[in-house]
């Protein structure tokens, strides 16, 4: 999932328009998307496993989710700072060396076993993702003409979209053992193959994220010792707009941020529990529910290239409702449903999730001249949902006795918002523009 802060007014790039020498520091931002692509799609693997190895009730296994996105929220405006500072070069290196940090510091974490030490990592991780994102995104839209600067954008971004289908599977095969006991059958074990059992599951984390952060070195590397454009920020026009606070009275735009909150929010939930919904609903074994969940990532990467034909022919807040009350049916599928059914709504939720966040974004921000700069942060910020209704979710599921599938209220809460959105909320105050 592609979850980026909005890019500055549109920086130039010197040199010739459609050089050559565009083309290696591109493929080198198209594989930092994929690799925070990387990152976000691991997670869901990581939540149940981590809940299996570290002992967790599901509301504690949720905390993976809090800190990445809450590093995402706390780490929005300095990202910005250093991005301003630094340039897009020295910023993109400095995100992935932080990213590398916290996948490196998953080592000591599994040695130790310590849920602690994974959070503190995962929270790393997340400061170096929104760094990335913060310098990739504006960069990758200036690497070429500018008439070409969206289509490259969306060519990059789909890349979010094939590692939403490569992590999982890679996940099911190197972390998920297959291996579950019941707390009953735990308790039952000598203590030394207890103890054994739970260090070789939490270790199994560590060959992936040592891998991936030599990955990220490299690449790193590869940045610092390619000689990439120059990038300078076009000229500014003089801003008429109102202060951070103020943009908040287009009530379009406060709705879109609460809409982005329910959406992330709803995002994060359907993935983080869902291969423990496909255990519990399906009755599959947890390596056969990544696989489904690596399903889940395909649709969702088809149903953005699919979306964005359809929003050239059908108004967006249209396709955003009918979206949504297909996601609210599909929720409720998942909710009362069993069987294969509750797989086939898990992965259908994927395609119709897939257009959600953009179609909100440019809704919000449509109509705001100046203000668009200070609404778009607000837009970004909200992601912050993607910390806290997850947490509710696990609260929930521990409170309903670890009933996976009553937990799949929430989300289908937060998708009535976003259809409240599509119906209403998105209307434009023409007195304020």
């Amino acid at each position: 999932m592609a979850l980026a802060p909005a890019p500055t007014p549109p920086p130039v790039a010197t040199g010739p328009a459609g050089s050559r020498s565009y083309v290696l520091p591109f493929i080198l931002v198209v594989g930092v998307f994929f690799l925070w692509g990387m990152a976000h799609n691991l997670d869901s693997i990581l939540i149940p496993h981590l809940k299996k190895a570290c002992q967790l009730n599901n509301r504690q296994s949720t905390l993976v989710d809090t800190a990445v996105f809450l590093a995402y929220f706390l780490m929005a405006i300095p990202a910005g700072m250093l991005l301003q500072r630094l340039g897009y070069k020295r910023t993109i290196i400095l995100g992935l060396l932080a990213f590398a940090g916290g996948a490196f510091l998953f080592v000591p974490a599994a040695d130790s076993r310590s849920y602690g030490m994974f959070l503190t990592a995962l929270f790393i991780i997340g400061c170096g993702l929104t760094t990335l994102e913060t310098a990739a995104n504006p960069y990758a839209a200036v690497l070429g003409p500018p008439e070409g600067s969206t289509s490259r954008l969306n060519l990059a971004a789909s890349f979010n979209g094939l590692a939403a289908f490569v992590a999982p599977v890679i996940g099911a095969n190197m972390i998920l053992s297959g291996k579950e006991f019941t707390e009953a059958q735990l308790a039952a074990m000598p203590a030394a193959e207890r103890v054994a059992y739970l260090t070789h599951e939490a270790a199994a984390v560590k060959l992936p994220y040592l891998v991936l952060g030599g990955v990220l070195v490299a690449v790193a590397a590869l940045f610092f010792f390619s000689k990439l454009p120059e990038v300078k920020a076009a000229e500014a026009e003089p801003s008429q707009g109102g202060g951070f606070f103020a943009v908040l009275k287009h009530r379009h735009l406060s709705w879109a941020v609460v809409a982005q909150f329910f959406y992330v929010g709803a995002q994060v939930c359907v993935t983080s529990f869902f291969i423990r919904m496909a255990k519990q609903g399906a009755g599959v074994d947890e390596i056969t529910a990544g696989y489904y969940l690596g399903m889940y990532g395909l649709l969702f990467m088809a149903g953005r290239f699919i979306g964005t034909a359809l929003l050239k022919v059908v108004p967006s807040q249209r396709l955003l409702s009918l979206y949504a009350v297909i996601a609210v049916a599909l929720c409720a599928v998942a909710v009362f449903g069993d069987g294969a059914y509750v797989i086939y709504a898990l992965g259908a939720l994927g395609f119709f999730m897939s257009i959600m966040f953009p179609t909100i974004f440019a809704l919000g921000i449509a109509g705001l001249g100046d203000d668009t700069k200070p609404g778009s942060s607000w837009l970004v910020m909200s992601i912050v949902g993607g910390a806290i209704m997850p947490y509710l979710m696990g609260t929930l599921i521990d409170l309903r006795g670890d009933n996976i599938q009553i937990g799949y209220l929430i989300p289908l809460g937060c998708f009535l918002v976003i259809l409240l959105f599509g119906q209403y909320g998105y209307r434009i105050n023409r007195k304020l523009v």
